[in-house]
C-alpha cells in the first residue's frame, strides 16, 4: 500500500503543491496523512495514525525530506523505525536517492539512502553549530558595543509606595493599583515585592 504524508508548519500554510505530487504518483487523497504543525518533533496527530496503519512493504511517499522533520536526529530515528522495525519503505520525491525501494537489480537502494541520510543529517547538525558559533560571537560583540538585551523594564513612577501601601491595605483593588501606577501585573508585582520586603 503507498502512502502519502504532508506537513506545514503553520495552519495558514498551504498543502496543495504537497498533495500534486501524490497525486502524480497515483495516490489516492484517503491515503494521504497531512500535519499542519512544526517538524521539530513527531508529535503529530497524523502522521501518529500513518504510523499505526504502516506495514511491512508499504511505501511512505514525501515531497521533501524537510516535510518529515527538521530535527535530523529525530528522522534518523524514524527513518530507522520505518525501514527497519516495520519494514516499509520511504520515497522523497525531491531526492530520488532517498528511495529505499529495492527490486531485483537494485539491491543497494536501501545502503544508498541511509548513506545519503546520514551525510544530510551530519550537514544539518555542522549547519546548526554554526549558526549557534554565530549567535554567540554576535551577541558576545553587541554586549561589547553596550547592547542591551531583554525586554526593557518597565520605570517604577514616583508614586509608587503610595499605591502599593493602599493596595497592602485593602484600601484599593489590583485593578485599580495596575491603573494608577501605569503598569501590567507582572512588573507591578515585581516592584510591590521589593516595597513589602524593603517594609518588613
Amino acid at each position: 500500500m503507498n502512502y502519502g504524508y504532508a506537513r506545514v508548519s503553520s495552519k495558514d500554510q498551504n498543502l496543495e503543491r504537497q498533495f500534486a505530487a501524490f497525486d502524480g504518483c497515483g495516490i489516492k487523497f484517503d491515503r494521504i496523512f497531512y500535519d499542519k504543525k512544526s517538524g521539530t518533533d513527531f508529535e503529530r496527530r497524523d502522521y501518529k495514525k500513518l504510523m499505526t496503519r504502516l506495514r511491512a512493504g508499504d511505501l511512505v511517499v514525501i515531497k521533501s525530506i524537510d516535510r518529515l522533520g527538521r530535527n535530523y536526529d529525530c528522522i534518523l530515528c524514524e527513518w530507522k523505525r520505518i525501514t527497519k522495525d516495520i519494514g516499509a519503505d520511504i520515497y522523497v520525491l525531491d531526492m530520488p536517492l532517498l528511495d529505499t525501494r529495492y527490486h531485483e537489480h537494485n539491491l543497494i537502494g536501501k545502503l544508498i539512502a541511509d548513506i545519503v541520510l546520514q551525510l544530510l543529517s551530519f550537514v544539518a547538525e555542522n549547519e546548526r553549530a554554526t549558526i549557534r558559533t554565530r549567535q554567540a560571537e554576535g551577541i558576545r560583540a553587541a554586549k561589547a558595543r553596550g547592547v542591551k538585551f531583554g525586554r526593557p523594564k518597565t520605570a517604577c513612577p514616583k508614586n509608587f509606595p503610595d499605591i502599593a501601601k493602599q493596595y497592602l491595605q485593602r484600601k484599593i483593588p489590583l485593578s485599580e493599583a495596575l491603573a494608577l501606577s501605569g503598569m501590567k501585573p507582572s512588573s507591578f508585582y515585581r516592584y510591590y515585592h521589593r516595597f513589602t520586603t524593603d517594609a518588613s
